[in-house]
């Protein structure tokens, strides 16, 4: 898979990057060789290879799974920048 100029300008645009007309060989380079390097690693035999979390043996820390009531929606909601009615209020994003 090869990413030209146009991907790369729109990639950029979906990412909301501004990226001079000139930029945009250099950035569809540097995309190719990420995904050049993601090939590499698609051809790594990792058969019978165990997953890890860590480079170090290790396992997940547990924590029971009982059900409680929270009750801290006021402790919560004084760290949001805005809330309202009980709820965090974002700004609206879709377009």
């Amino acid at each position: 898979m090869s990413i030209d100029e146009s991907t790369a300008a729109k990639v950029a645009k979906l990412a909301r990057i501004k990226v001079e007309e000139d930029a945009l060989p250099a950035l569809a380079q540097e995309f190719n060789a990420v995904l050049g390097f993601i090939e590499q690693l698609n051809e790594v035999d990792v058969e019978g290879v165990e997953p890890m979390v860590s480079v170090t043996p290790m396992r997940l820390k547990r924590r029971k799974d009982v059900v409680t009531d929270g009750d801290q929606q006021d402790k919560i909601l004084s760290n949001a920048p805005d809330a309202r009615e009980g709820f965090f209020a974002v700004p609206k994003v879709v377009e």
